[in-house]
């Protein structure tokens, strides 16, 4: 999909756009070494695994019939009052005209749900090697059912990006790294706690702020939702699935290199928040947006509630280490340790600089449909 000299992408209107390519073309093959484990006692271990199973199960839907494919989706509608109230609190680092500021929204757009479309396809290749390397018979179960998850997912997001936004782009170069090292890790916990926990934790929460960014768009919003569902599911496996072997089985040496990836897994994600892939794509000066990307309450905001999911979930692991601690202070977002993990609740809590930033807005007279504020 290309743009408009100006930047306007082509509207969505004029038919189908192929999701863009990365430089290294349309097929990566990444080595991986895992072993194949067979368990033959067919034993249950983990009750609470196959409970999460059986409702994986039940909650099974089709993307073809149970998402309303006929919503119209106008990706530049907002109007220049809307934004002009958006852009007073989102602190701009320069005004755009209405047809680049909308590009910029369209973008933004296709840009994070790019990434999630990305991500989907390393959750699918890492949930299918967890099939063949999980010890136990019931991880087989929910891992398999978890692979329809994912290529349910895969396939929904590609079909709004290339049907109906009409801009998308290649997997983010941080995102990238993170995917190839957890796809080549041949230890299974490994697999888990890089796609599980934190790929996957990321996307949760990420999920969860569009219910509010794109309120106003109900076709998202169907497929947040669907989506938003199985990802709870996926993120308590993991959770239910390393708590034993962290706590309670592993040296302090092998969890010392569990603690060096969620380190650098960490630094990986938050750097792939940063919109650097937009910049270029619009004609705008990296060296006035990338500070803009990283300072504004909103983007803190931004990053903060995607870590939301994350944060408990590890100390429920024991990998809230010191030096992870002292990682997470540094990034604003270990005021989430002390909030409900994915075991126990799967919504997704509202850190202060974003409820600050809505109640503003709100106040401003933008409304967010489903959105309650409270002090």
């Amino acid at each position: 999909m290309s743009a408009h000299p100006t930047g306007t992408p082509t509207s969505p209107r004029d038919g189908h756009h192929d999701i863009e390519l990365p430089p290294g073309g349309a097929e990566e093959r990444v080595p991986s070494a895992f072993p194949t484990v067979f368990s033959w006692d067919y034993n249950i271990r983990h009750e609470e695994l196959l409970r999460l199973y059986e409702k994986g199960k039940t909650l099974q839907w089709n993307a073809s019939t149970d998402i309303d494919w006929s919503i119209d989706v106008d990706p530049e509608r907002l109007t220049q009052e809307e934004l002009d109230i958006a852009d007073v609190i989102l602190g701009l680092p320069e005004r755009l005209d209405l047809p680049r500021r909308r590009a910029l929204d369209h973008h933004f757009n296709g840009w994070l749900l790019s990434q999630f479309l990305h991500g989907e396809q390393g959750a699918l290749l890492a949930t299918a090697q967890i099939v063949n390397t999980v010890p136990w018979t019931e991880g087989k179960f929910y891992a398999a059912n978890q692979v329809a998850d994912e290529a349910r997912h895969v396939e929904v997001y590609r079909r709004y990006l290339t049907e109906k936004l009409g801009v998308s782009y290649p997997v983010n170069r941080h995102l990238h790294t993170l995917l190839d090292q957890i796809i080549s890790d041949s230890r299974w916990d490994m697999i888990y706690l890089g796609m599980q926990i934190m790929v996957e934790g990321l996307a949760l929460a990420a999920f969860g702020l569009m219910r509010f960014t794109a309120a106003n768009e109900p076709l998202i919003q169907q497929i947040t939702s669907y989506v938003m569902r199985d990802e709870a599911r996926h993120v308590a496996f993991g959770v239910l699935s390393l708590q034993d072997l962290y706590t309670k089985e592993m040296t302090s040496t092998e969890l010392k290199e569990r603690e060096e990836f969620v380190i650098e897994a960490t630094m990986l994600m938050r750097d792939r928040l940063l919109m650097e892939d937009i910049w270029p794509r619009l004609g705008l000066d990296a060296k006035l947006w990338l500070p803009w990307s990283l300072h504004t309450p909103f983007m803190v905001g931004f990053r903060q509630i995607l870590f939301s999911k994350i944060v408990p979930n590890l100390k429920r692991l024991g990998l809230l280490t010191p030096r992870v601690r002292k990682t997470f202070a540094e990034l604003q977002i270990l005021e989430f340790e002390s909030y409900p993990d994915s075991t126990e609740e799967s919504e997704t809590a509202m850190p202060p600089a974003l409820m600050a930033f809505f109640t503003r807005m709100q106040a401003a007279g933008v409304q967010f449909p489903g959105l309650a504020l409270t002090a």
